[in-house]
């Protein structure tokens, strides 16, 4: 095989096999704590079993007397940080406790097992304070922040909605809710911390090496070299392989700074923890609950006048973080008169995070339900209302979209799932079992934000394509070869991809559905560089730089990827249970680079979508400000049964205002609209109408 070698057959389009897949189902891949250091340590974490207060006393005596304890570490002992870039990584400076299961200390020994009993033996004494973890309406602390997450502004106005709503042939106003929701990716968060006790003060010298798993180093090379008085090239991150995230490893949290405190203490000794499934539901981040008011007006032809969205969350006083809930409603319907606001309440609980499609998954749920509500109101198909809604622009800013196939969605959708069966509320049963359909339109929007960075290398006759990308199971390890094969002109069989490394060409984290578009952009403009300057076959050791683009007026176009969700539903009218007998997603999500990764991250997405319907809820008491559902046995997700006929199609586009590749993101518009399609179909099966998620038989019964 030569080097100048042309591939046979364009890659991009095809439908690959995985390469990581062979490691993860043989148990090969090297995941973040699996990686063999020498002569390890390991963490258990001291945490706070009040909501607010402050540690008084520890008494570490009988800890510290067990044989095998190295270390036990508390705000007493702990090595001091620098620049607060992040109020939730600043821990052990002092004595406060901001919520339950605060990292309040660890203890430190040669094993798991003597570092967890002797946590067990040191004795916490408290001066416990007043809190307030009960999120209401009405709280006398609700504020309205100036922005809201990924940078939106918390609140739109346009024309008159009081005076639209008033005189309009057809109106809705109601109320919806979300619960509090955790992620649960199969590998929970690992950390080895290594500080180098003889790295030198070279700049250069790597002082601290983490073996961590995350979504990429760009936020962790961000926020820990100011907060740990490092520079970025003292730290190297290592994460090659990820056991899932959905948003909970896009950020660093608190147990990474606990453990590089405690290996700071420990210096050249590997300090190794895996959080456990409970402790996940303390300190990682979740999805925030929310209350959300959508209103409606529309006239005598289904036109809507007036659309009005109003979202209220929790967020903790510790660390702001509110999603950009009524966001959404600003794209997707023309209306002349429109509203939108969001509004935070402080609380002594936890950090929130972004969690799959923060924002225009709980929003979704509210607008597109609200939408089925007055189709039934204005006497049309749920699917021709929303079409004589479609904005020839962008409500918002008058901006032309770059591509939107929302109407060719819904349309093949409905061809592809049957829609024209679908009959009147209440009417469609079998025995004990009511089946209905229902539809629910989803849009995720281009959540650019830096460029991203790739270098080409030619060793050995083969080419290596580096950036700090990350599989998360995305199938990154495989689309970025495709990307990179076509643009080089050469065999796959020539590529090697290398990701998921600190010390590579800057990369935006896997998280915004931003993966593909800008690091496969990046790879294409290296690669049309390394061609001009190296031609077709390339010296041993060539290697250029560069960094992605895009069309100098992309900022002129609105840019989203669309979607359609068609659910049908059995329900039992002896005990309430919901079905999901079949579910259809349609997306335009631009060029698909690989047929079968994406079918996957579809799948994927609706699966989840449907676990959150159906199941999903995490129960904080107010009294205590912790979760009692904080585990599998009583935080329920979507089992295999749950899971029948699920299938998703895309239409054909391509969209050069996202990247050169011509793709967009496909991984969070998968969820959006999930829940509204299935709530949708339980009011065609029932004519009982949820508001509330999760869709769980009590409220059916008692609807």
């Amino acid at each position: 095989m030569t080097t100048s070698k042309a591939s046979p057959t364009p890659n991009i389009g095809r439908d690959r096999v995985r390469v990581d897949g062979p490691l993860k189902v043989t148990g090969t891949a090297p995941y973040a704590y699996e990686k063999a250091v020498e002569n390890p340590l390991y963490l258990y974490p001291l945490t706070a079993t009040i909501a607010r207060g402050k540690v008084n006393n520890i008494d570490a005596s009988a800890a510290e007397a067990l044989a095998g304890v190295q270390l036990v570490l508390t705000h007493q002992n702990a090595p001091r940080l620098y620049v607060k870039v992040d109020t939730a990584l600043y821990i052990l400076q002092n004595n406060e406790i901001h919520y339950r299961g605060q990292y309040i200390g660890a203890v430190v020994a040669d094993s798991p097992e003597v570092a967890r009993h002797a946590a067990s033996l040191v004795r916490l004494d408290y001066d416990e304070q007043p809190h307030d973890a009960e999120f209401r309406l009405g709280h006398p602390e609700t504020f309205t922040p100036k922005r809201v997450n990924a940078a939106k502004p918390a609140d739109s106005k346009k024309g008159d909605v009081e005076a639209a709503l008033a005189t309009a042939a057809h109106t809705l106003d109601q109320e919806y809710t979300t619960p509090n929701e955790h992620h649960n990716p199969i590998e929970p968060h690992p950390i080895i911390a290594i500080w180098h006790e003889d790295a030198g003060l070279l700049p250069t010298a790597t002082r601290l090496t983490l073996h961590d798993s995350n979504q990429g180093p760009a936020f962790n090379m961000l926020l820990l070299p100011p907060l740990l008085g490092l520079l970025p090239t003292q730290i190297e991150i290592l994460s090659p392989y990820v056991g899932g995230s959905f948003g909970t490893k896009g950020m660093p949290h608190s147990h990474m700074v606990l453990a590089i405190l405690a290996a700071k203490k420990l210096a050249g000794r590997p300090v190794k923890y895996a959080l456990t499934r409970q402790q996940m539901f303390k300190t990682t981040g979740f999805r925030p609950e929310s209350w959300q008011r959508v209103r409606l007006a529309a006239d005598s032809r289904g036109q809507l006048t007036a659309i009005a969205h109003d979202a209220v969350a929790p967020t903790a006083r510790l660390k702001h973080f509110i999603e950009q809930t009524a966001t959404p409603m600003r794209t997707m319907y023309a209306a002349p008169n429109r509203e939108s606001s969001h509004r935070g309440v402080p609380l002594d609980i936890a950090p929130a995070s972004f969690m799959r499609a923060p924002g225009e998954f709980t929003g979704m749920f509210a607008l597109e339900t609200a939408m089925d509500e007055l189709a039934e109101a204005c006497g049309l198909d749920p699917i021709e209302f929303r079409i004589r809604n479609e904005p020839v622009v962008d409500p918002e800013d008058d901006k032309p979209f770059s591509t939107r196939n929302l109407v060719a969605c819904l349309r093949e959708g409905a061809g592809a799932f049957g829609w024209d069966k679908r009959q009147a509320a209440g009417t469609r049963q079998d025995g004990e079992w009511r089946y209905g359909l229902g539809v629910a339109a989803a849009t995720y929007p281009d959540q650019h934000l830096f460029h991203t960075f790739a270098r080409i290398r030619f060793e050995g006759g083969r080419y290596k394509v580096e950036l700090q990308a990350a599989d998360i199971g995305t199938g990154a390890w495989t689309i970025l070869g495709q990307i990179a094969a076509d643009a080089l002109g050469v065999d796959i069989g020539l590529i090697d991809m290398e990701i998921g490394r600190s010390d590579l060409p800057f990369a935006m984290a896997a998280g915004g559905s931003m993966g593909t578009y800008t690091w496969g952009s990046s790879i294409m403009v290296a690669a049309v560089k390394f061609r001009d300057k190296y031609g077709t076959n390339p010296p041993e050791g060539a290697s250029v730089r560069a960094a992605g683009h895009r069309p100098k007026d992309f900022k002129k176009f609105s840019r989203h990827t669309f979607g359609a969700h068609f659910a049908e539903v059995k329900v039992s009218a002896v005990t309430g249970e919901v079905r999901v007998t079949r579910m259809l997603g349609v997306y335009a999500a631009g060029k698909i680079i690989n047929p079968r990764t994406a079918n996957s991250q579809f799948i994927g997405g609706m699966t989840m979508g449907i676990s959150a319907a159906l199941h999903e809820e995490s129960y904080l008491d107010p009294r205590f400000g912790h979760v009692v559902n904080g585990d599998f046995a009583g935080y329920h997700i979507a089992a295999h049964a749950d899971i029948a006929d699920v299938r998703a199609l895309w239409i054909d586009e391509f969209d050069p205002y996202f990247g050169p590749t011509g793709a967009k993101g496909i991984g969070e518009v998968s969820i959006v609209g999930v829940p509204a399609a299935i709530g949708n179909a339980i009011y065609n099966a029932t004519g009982k109408r949820l508001r509330d998620l999760p869709f769980t038989p009590d409220k059916l019964l008692g609807a």
